[in-house]
């Protein structure tokens, strides 16, 4: 048995009991019993374990059930995905009519709202990934509609809202966007990248009161998944989107943050380095209990469906004819060796979001003259999303030590990848995406997230797509069946990867000291086929021995 010593003879406050129990502990993967004091894991074994039931003891009888670390999520938006659930929420609707209805059927039982917002539709709803401002005129014609689609670098809107913005056929695209124009050179209705900020600006602002009610909603939903601890990926101002900081230092100052959570401070990409000052004193002021502060967000690029994410070539076009694009880098590659050197020194974790293949490299290159310059730091720099990676950049992750922060449910074939993706990357690019089997093997550190409400917060999803690169629900076939991972790999990612991300080392794993976060499910997914552990369930998830979620309540 694994036992704290001071606590050999005292009875422990909360025990499970009937295994089994997935450590993720190198030296011992399993385990059947766990005695928890306090917010602490005092022990670890089997039946001699159960010497620590007294008769306070709150004893949890698993009954075959795994209990297996808190899960943590590297790379999500809960205040917004919080907001998103109060308003026009278009989540994982799939068609156009189906989005259409939604938002007639929102704005009719909502006559008192000037804008109608919300968001979360899906591209593959509509031709080319591109619908219109005349759709939304039919069922929204009196007021304006601002809509991001599912991975918020897009907006729908329809005429009102262009004509407020004073959008027209005259308008530049902003530096950082585009405006989808038709065939006529008019606004179509689409806004790509910082163009969704030209609509966004004009859209109501949420208030204190309602973020931090968006933040406790999106908290309880992610504790009824397992998630124990995540990092919010941008926090900060960053086109429509508010920022979510004061609804996290209240809810830290009056303990109503149950989760641990790691902040990454927006990095402006419209500025430079005379921001940095101003991060260290956000760091310093926002950092309270279980918020830290500690972490700068740069997106490096866009997103591969709208010809946004940096690539080293260009994209093809329908024919499959090179075009002139190659996607946009939106900090200049020499600036961000130097942003990212500077914020090294002063400790700050890089968190990039690195999704084409020239945006990894310039993440990395970043990374390396950090190293170069200021030696081996403790700052734990990630790049998330990694959909497409050259293979002579994956050894430099772990040459590096830059973690890769994977979204697993993005590594299936969807619409969205089969008709708007693949095509106009060509075969040879295609194949190297998501490519979490090599990066694993080469030796780097994997953490995952799922970028929620772009997609589901489930880590048993995430998991499952992982494992088997079809997303549950789904047949298949397997998407780059070469990239699979094991289980435990899997696992591994979403616990102890994501505890280094966040500096939780004593998070992660079920072992003596560590702090009691963990979740009950409700089977042992390594008992039944792959195929099926996507249907697995959570039912109870603790945070330092505190339970923090029950599904039979």
């Amino acid at each position: 048995m694994e036992m704290d010593p001071h606590m050999r003879h005292t009875p422990a406050d909360l025990v499970f009991t009937g295994g089994p129990v997935l450590t993720l502990d190198a030296a011992r993967s399993r385990a059947t019993t766990v005695a928890v004091t306090g917010d602490r894991i005092t022990a670890v074994g089997h039946d001699e374990v159960r010497e620590l039931i007294g008769p306070k003891t709150q004893v949890v009888d698993l009954a075959g059930k795994l209990l297996v670390p808190g899960f943590q999520d590297a790379h999500v938006h809960p205040v917004s995905a919080g907001i998103e659930l109060a308003r026009c929420d278009l989540t994982g609707l799939i068609t156009a009519a189906d989005t259409l209805a939604a938002v007639r059927a929102y704005a009719d039982a909502h006559p008192e709202q000037e804008w109608i917002t919300g968001g979360g539709w899906s591209m593959e709803a509509f031709e080319g990934g591109s619908p219109t401002r005349d759709l939304l005129d039919r069922v929204v014609p009196d007021r304006p509609v601002y809509l991001p689609n599912r991975d918020h670098h897009g907006a729908w809107v329809n005429t009102r809202a262009l004509a407020l913005a004073g959008i027209t056929r005259d308008t530049p695209d902003p530096a950082d966007g585009r405006i989808e124009r038709d065939a006529t050179g008019e606004p179509s209705g689409l806004l790509q990248e910082g163009a969704m900020d030209l609509v966004g600006r004009h859209t109501p602002r949420s208030t204190p009161a309602d973020r931090l009610a968006a933040l406790l909603r999106a908290q309880a939903h992610l504790h009824s998944y397992g998630i124990t601890a995540w990092q919010d990926a941008i926090v900060g101002s960053f086109g429509s989107m508010d920022d979510p900081a004061d609804a996290y230092v209240t809810a830290a100052r009056d303990g109503s943050l149950t989760a641990r959570v790691v902040g990454a401070l927006w990095w402006d990409r419209e500025r430079g380095a005379e921001q940095i000052p101003e991060l260290v004193e956000r760091r310093r002021e926002l950092s309270h209990g279980r918020f830290r502060a500690g972490s700068v967000k740069i997106m490096q690029d866009g997103v591969a469906e709208t010809g946004t994410a940096a690539l080293l070539g260009p994209y093809l076009d329908a024919c499959g004819c090179a075009t002139a694009n190659t996607g946009t880098s939106f900090v200049d590659p020499a600036e961000l060796r130097s942003y990212v050197t500077q914020l090294d020194a002063l400790g700050f974790q890089a968190h990039f979001h690195a999704l084409g293949d020239r945006a990894v490299r310039e993440a990395l290159d970043a990374v390396q003259a950090a190293r170069e310059t200021n030696g081996w730091t403790d700052t734990r720099p990630h790049l998330a999303h990694l959909q497409i990676v050259h293979p002579d950049d994956i050894d430099r992750f772990r040459a590096l030590g830059a973690t890769a922060n994977i979204q697993p449910l993005w590594a299936s074939h969807e619409p969205q990848m089969d008709e708007l993706t693949i095509p106009f990357l060509g075969e040879e690019r295609a194949g190297w995406q998501y490519p979490f089997a090599a990066l694993l093997h080469s030796g780097a550190t994997v953490a995952a997230g799922s970028d929620w409400p772009v997609s589901s917060p489930d880590p048993m999803e995430g998991i499952h797509t992982a494992v088997n690169r079809i997303a549950p629900g789904e047949k298949g076939p397997a998407f780059l069946p070469a990239q699979r991972i094991t289980l435990t790999a899997a696992f591994a990612a979403y616990t102890a990867g994501t505890a280094h991300v966040n500096h939780l080392d004593d998070t992660g794993s079920i072992r003596t000291g560590a702090l009691a976060d963990l979740a009950v499910l409700d089977r042992d997914p390594y008992a039944g086929p792959p195929e099926e552990i996507g249907a697995t369930r959570v039912l109870a998830t603790y945070v330092g021995g505190h339970q923090v979620h029950d599904a039979t309540s």
